[in-house]
């Protein structure tokens, strides 16, 4: 019999630095488990709305929808920072609206924030006029 050696293989050292490589990163994916760091990812909810300046340069926000609007509790209005309008609880559902308070001027910054019965808070506008 006639035997040929084979000189198609890997060498041994580059064989090692692979286990090795596939064993570090094995044992931080299993780490990053066991330690809880892949836990307490926030969802994001789902709502939708809309603003308008009307006639009278106040802002009408509008809901329009979403898959959490049942867990919403109440809207908040702010401009440049300071509170302007909410809608309560139990108000705050499809095709409900409620204007600012001030009329809105050019360079004015409005966020609306949505707050959940699950007491978690979500920015749905944000927007420079």
């Amino acid at each position: 019999m006639n035997f040929r050696q084979n000189e198609e293989a890997v060498s041994p050292v580059i064989g090692v630095i692979l286990m090795v490589a596939i064993t570090v990163i094995l044992a931080a994916v299993i780490a990053a488990f066991v330690f809880g760091m892949t836990g307490n990812v926030a969802t994001t909810k789902s709502v939708g709305v809309t603003a308008t300046l009307n006639s009278e340069q106040f802002l009408v926000v509008t809901v329009q929808g979403g898959g959490d609007v049942a867990d919403l509790k109440y809207l908040n209005m702010t401009v440049n920072g300071v509170e302007n309008a909410s809608i309560n609880e139990g108000k705050a559902i499809v095709g409900a609206s409620f204007n600012s308070s001030t009329k809105i001027q050019p360079g004015n910054h409005v966020v609306v924030v949505a707050h959940f019965k699950d007491n978690s808070q979500q920015v749905v506008l944000d927007k420079f006029y």
